[in-house]
């Protein structure tokens, strides 16, 4: 398809924008123009009449509506790092009913709540003990029902996470499979194996847990003699379900029910390539074993009895109109990939290509183009994050080392931050916000050590510090520590105080901040008829730079990810993250054009 770009319109006075150097021409040209396209017989779930449901306490937000995720920002909570409303220094439910206005006016369509259901918290709630239960560390079903009902009084739809490969070692099945012993029906709901070797003093297979160390726990039996192994991919106190067991499935039935009877809107689903393990478990290439990571050879991972358990789940979704379910699935083949979004499975896949792909045109273009293929297939929609808890935030990523300090360049990586909020916003499909990149947060790695508290620096022997550096509390207001977040300074992990120019109440009323920046690019998304089409149309930019052009709305987008100015593309200009520099898009620097 050959593009159409007229004689650009001068930028309007109060536009800003930034780019870098492009092509041959040191124009962005309309040769070179390709299109990338984006798109959207087994049993159901099984019935189970002992399954208590929960009385129906408020419908998803609008039953009549069951596409609205297709195009929506997703603003992701890390309950405990949001609002603390009781000053105990962890985030709450409440806290998060007391910023819904800001939300609001954010103007994101809905909410991702991490995991809030009763846990040890030995994962931070990835550990669940009761799955139909509200932590009290956040509130209680009451707070809960309440935050639904306020958040669809302002048009905001709720999800929340589910866990459903594994729970906590104080999960009550768990305990009960202790006590009972090998070969006893507990123990089948979750994998237990003999060990290998004389005694069975070794694991049954050699898979190592995603957070560091071996896969498997050895228990001490009923009347004290060393016993089985039971498997958890990741920490020793989240122990594998077993899904070859009817139970497992029951029991979160059940669980979906109770929540969706409650009004929620949808789920993110944790681990969603996890779940099904193969019957032999065979060992694992340690050789490409890496923290917090997994290939698609990985055994562990990705296996496709999983697609079952994902047909079972949208059949129980299918019955509440408005509902609709993503999935965390850490895999990189697209056919693969793809196979998860068939029409009776996950609604939505997140695909984390762009969330790592480094800050220079051929990477990012290449995430994006491979991100729309991915999905083509199935007539899928694409997903598009920058970060969330589990991802170093971009401010960082994209900060250079200064070569004369040796120290992160973040205020470079906050403009190319700015740029590429620019660029996924102008993206067919739906966006994930992680709570507290609308501010230009960076990562917090130089925590104390004493502070850490991510099961990945135990498990590592302290040579990996994890992922509490991205999950450091929001600054909400004021000068000082802790900005707001809480009454109490001893906040669940330690704020810094070179935050005090980050906090909602600095940026809410600077019209150059990113919070402002987020605020427009949302609104314009939303509102502006340019952002029509599921395809993107790519065409030629200077080097170091890229363009591409919605198919339908005809809205360009520009990113300049090179060293020097360069002249806009044709268009009257709509939004830019950073100013112009002689009229140029500035190196750093992304721009729609109309």
């Amino acid at each position: 398809m050959e593009a159409d770009l007229d004689a650009a319109g001068d930028p309007g006075p109060d536009a800003a924008v930034a780019g870098t150097d492009h092509a041959d021409t040191g124009d962005f040209g309309t040769e070179d123009l390709g299109t990338t396209h984006a798109g959207t017989d087994l049993p159901g779930p099984a019935t189970d009449a002992a399954i208590v449901r929960a009385p129906r306490v408020a419908g998803q937000l609008d039953p009549r509506d069951d596409t609205w995720w297709k195009s929506a920002v997703f603003y992701q909570i890390y309950p405990r790092s949001f609002a603390d409303s009781n000053g105990d220094g962890v985030g709450d439910l409440n806290g998060v009913i007391q910023r819904l206005g800001y939300l609001e006016l954010l103007g994101v369509d809905a909410i991702w709540l991490s995991p809030i259901m009763r846990s040890p918290m030995a994962d931070h709630g990835y550990d669940v003990s009761d799955p139909r239960d509200i932590d009290p560390l956040f509130g209680d079903l009451e707070t809960f029902d309440t935050l639904i009902a306020e958040a669809h009084d302002r048009d905001i739809r709720v999800t929340m996470d589910l866990v459903p490969n594994h729970t906590s070692d104080q999960h009550e099945w768990f305990r009960a499979a202790l006590a009972a012993g090998p070969g006893s029906p507990e123990r089948e709901r979750y994998i237990f194996r003999d060990g290998r070797g004389e005694n069975g003093d070794e694991p049954p297979n050699n898979w190592h847990s995603i957070f560091g160390g071996p896969a498997w726990t050895r228990v001490t039996e009923p009347d004290g003699s060393p016993g089985q192994w039971y498997l958890h991919i990741f920490a020793p106190e989240q122990p594998d379900l077993n899904w070859e067991n009817p139970e497992v499935w029951a029991d979160l039935e059940q669980t979906l029910r109770f929540w969706l009877d409650r009004g929620v809107d949808g789920f993110r689903i944790d681990v969603a390539h996890g779940m099904a393990k193969p019957a032999d478990l065979p060992d694992m290439d340690l050789s490409n074993a890496v923290l917090l990571s997994n290939d698609d050879d990985d055994p562990r991972f990705n296996n496709y009895a999983v697609h079952d358990i994902h047909r079972k789940i949208r059949a129980v979704l299918d019955e509440y109109p408005g509902a609709a379910n993503v999935g965390e699935i850490w895999v990189d083949d697209n056919e693969r990939f793809a196979e998860y979004l068939r029409p009776d499975e996950l609604h939505l896949g997140f695909n984390f290509r762009l969330a790592k792909a480094p800050f220079e045109a051929g990477a990012i273009r290449e995430a994006i183009e491979n991100s729309l293929d991915a999905v083509l297939s199935v007539s899928g929609t694409p997903t598009w994050t920058l970060s969330n808890h589990d991802v170093a935030r971009e401010v960082t990523r994209y900060a250079p080392v200064d070569p004369a300090t040796g120290e992160l360049d973040l205020e470079r990586g906050t403009r190319r931050a700015r740029a590429m909020i620019v660029v996924e916003m102008a993206l067919p499909g739906t966006v994930f916000v992680y709570n507290g990149a609308e501010l230009g947060l960076p990562n917090v790695d130089d925590l104390p050590d004493e502070a850490l508290q991510d099961p990945v620096w135990e498990r590592s022997g302290h040579t990996e510090r994890g992922r509490d550096g991205c999950r450091v509390p929001i600054p909400w207001q004021g000068t000082e520590p802790p900005f707001g977040f809480s009454t109490s300074p001893d906040t669940w992990l330690p704020i810094p105080e070179s935050w005090r120019s980050l906090t909602v109440e600095s940026q809410l009323e600077d019209v150059g901040s990113m919070l402002s920046l987020y605020r427009a690019a949302i609104e314009l998304r939303f509102r502006r008829p340019e952002f029509a089409g599921d395809r993107v149309e790519w065409y030629g930019a200077p080097e170091g730079c890229l363009a591409f052009r919605r198919d339908e709305g005809l809205l360009v987008c520009a990113l300049n990810a090179g060293e020097e100015p360069v002249p806009l593309p044709p268009g009257e200009l709509l939004l830019i993250s950073s100013p112009l520099v002689d009229g140029m898009l500035a190196p750093d620097s992304a721009a729609w054009l109309v």
